[in-house]
């Protein structure tokens, strides 16, 4: 089986095309039927005003009274106007629901993707498909595009009109209306590459923010901010060009509407009063046709607004496709090859594991180097190399077994295949004798407690933190895991107790307790088998020694897998896993390894596993 990692070259991504537009538009059929239907009452109360203005101007000439054609034109432009103010309204919601429906589809899709999306994807431009684009396929809605369906029957309804009335004007006005729909058709297919381009900037922006406010304590203590903010201000620079070209392309639409409606008024006007002059046509007639002028010309600007805005919306939604397209963890199962299940009475088996991390072609820059890569793992782990080779060793139930070795030896890694983050180029990896890769991965993971190497805390309280992954635990339960981690007192810190605030990232806590508080997250979830990465590296030694006391109380009936960087944590564990550049090169006890591999003996000398 391919790794992961092995994907193809980058394309455009899928196509978004004005049907897939529409599609999203149309998520609510039965609110946007009822738009659509107050458009053509709109449009019908609308076209019914320069028919009646007619009567009326016909009714003066004459003499005739007024006052039933004055209070029904009346009418109908009170109508028109609530009918109008109702569809603003259903608009605005319809788009505020547009975008949360692909929100909603965007963090799920990009909450279950495989983890090796997120090594090659920065986190800010993720954030900004979310955010950024989606707020475009809002404007599609409020910007005139269903508008413009009623705005069609009244332009055709005037057309009809216009052309019973005068032929000869309204071939004027079809000329000079032709050569505006060809102009605005040009810059809108322009427009929706550079909205494209335009929200790749505003990724890359929010991208570059994102780093710097994570990593903001590292760059003012490497006094780099001014470094820092002159790199954000560059993405900010080029997001400011890529909207300004849109800007000059939407400058020349725009007016394309107001100009259309003044050389078209000029032309009827002058034409039409020789015709008057001539007693052609009736002074009536004139002021009736120049009314449905105005009734074709309005709709048409709407038709050009919304052109701009479909434009851009389509840049915005090939990149919100492009998430969607892309398979979920759940998806990606169906390729993947099970080997038969084994009777074991082994927790977890490397069986000829081997592994290799591949550059994917669309995340390399211009100098090939990935902007997120799997490097954090193992931080020596060389990119488009094997990191593991051949590896087979096993973890006996209840037992505890470690893993040493230098940095970059593949350890992190080991357990990142047990957990399915990646699966094995080469080999098979079992859990309780049955194929990791065909076990459901909520079921897998539901067996596994996991501490990463750098105890990620989320920001929120303590409690959330602990509930992270047992929800239904009691108040009695958190205190007793935060005792048992020796984290008892920072219930006394802050008078909210559980409810503390940890800050982002955990900053209110120490690198420790940041620590101990992952750990006891895992502990209160209670797993039959849990993998410790480097659980005890933040600690000094009194905590130390009581995290190992807490890690041997829960540890009975339990398997550990221990990835340590210190001897005491290493020589009570029943088996020691010896790696070296991904290899095994040795494995056994504490006292038979210091005879055996000289690897460990120089480790066990220095008192220190690195």
């Amino acid at each position: 089986m391919s790794s992961p990692f092995a994907r193809p070259k980058k394309t455009d991504g899928p196509r978004a095309s004005f049907g897939r537009l529409l599609s999203y538009l149309f998520e609510n059929k039965p609110a946007m039927i009822v738009i659509i239907v107050l458009s053509i009452l709109g449009a019908g109360a609308s076209l019914a005003q320069p028919l009646l203005v007619n009567q009326v101007v016909t009714a003066v000439q004459h003499g005739n009274t007024l006052s039933t054609l004055v209070w029904i034109l009346v009418a109908l432009v009170i109508v028109s106007g609530v009918l109008n103010g109702v569809q603003h309204f259903l608009l605005q919601r319809a788009g505020e629901g547009v975008v949360l429906s692909t929100r909603r589809k965007l963090i799920a899709r990009i909450l279950n993707l495989p983890i090796s999306e997120f090594d090659t994807r920065r986190t800010g431009d993720l954030v900004s498909r979310v955010g950024s684009d989606t707020t475009l396929l809002r404007a599609v809605l409020t910007q005139g595009l269903i508008e413009s369906i009623g705005g069609a029957l009244t332009f055709i309804g005037a057309v009809i009109a216009m052309a019973i009335i005068d032929p000869l004007l309204l071939g004027i006005v079809v000329v000079i209306v032709l050569i505006a729909i060809v102009v605005v058709g040009g810059l809108s297919r322009r427009i929706r590459v550079a909205s494209k381009k335009a929200q790749e900037k505003v990724g890359d922006l929010t991208a570059a923010v994102e780093r710097g406010i994570g990593a903001v304590r590292t760059i003012r203590a490497a006094g780099a901010t001014e470094r820092e903010v002159g790199e954000v201000d560059g993405h900010a620079t080029e997001a400011y060009r890529r909207g300004l070209d849109i800007a000059k392309m939407s400058a020349f639409v725009v007016p394309v509407a107001s100009i259309v409606m003044q050389v078209a008024f000029i032309a009827v006007l002058g034409v039409g009063g020789a015709q008057v002059a001539a007693g052609t046509i009736t002074i009536a007639t004139l002021i009736t046709f120049i009314l449905l002028l105005f009734m074709m010309i309005m709709p048409l600007g709407q038709a050009m607004g919304a052109a701009v805005a479909v434009a851009q919306a389509l840049g915005a939604l090939g990149r919100i496709e492009e998430i969607l397209h892309l398979p979920t963890e759940a998806q990606d199962d169906a390729a993947v090859r099970v080997a038969a299940a084994v009777e074991t009475d082994d927790a977890i088996t490397f069986e000829h594991v081997s592994f290799r991390y591949a550059r994917p072609a669309q995340a390399a820059g211009d100098d090939g180097a990935l902007p997120g890569g799997p490097d954090h793992l193992d931080d020596a782990a060389p990119v488009d190399d094997v990191v593991l080779h051949d590896v087979s060793f096993r973890v006996p139930r209840g037992t505890r077994v470690a893993l040493v070795g230098p940095s970059g030896a593949g350890k992190s890694t080991t357990l990142a295949l047990i957990e399915r983050f990646y699966d094995p180029t080469d080999g098979v990896i079992r859990l309780g004798g049955v194929d990791v890769r065909g076990l459901d991965r909520a079921e897998l993971r539901a067996q596994i407690g996991y501490v990463e190497q750098d105890a990620p805390v989320l920001a929120g309280t303590i409690r959330a933190n602990l509930l992270l992954g047992s929800p239904d635990a009691t108040e009695d339960d958190c205190v007793r895991v935060l005792e048992a981690v020796n984290l008892g007192e920072v219930l006394h810190r802050d008078p909210r107790g559980l409810d503390a605030q940890v800050g982002e990232d955990g900053v209110m806590l120490s690198g420790g307790e940041r620590q101990r508080l992952a750990i006891a997250r895992a502990l209160l979830a209670a797993p039959p088998i849990l993998l410790l990465d480097e659980s005890t590296s933040s600690l000094d030694g009194v905590n130390e020694q009581k995290m190992r006391l807490a890690i041997d109380a829960v540890a009975e009936d339990r398997t550990l897998l221990v990835i340590a960087h210190r001897l005491s944590t290493v020589v009570d564990s029943d088996v020691i896993v010896v790696l070296e550049h991904g290899r095994v090169v040795g494995v056994g006890t504490h006292s038979e390894l210091v005879e055996s591999t000289p690897l460990y003996r120089d480790l066990a000398k220095h008192q220190l596993l690195v």
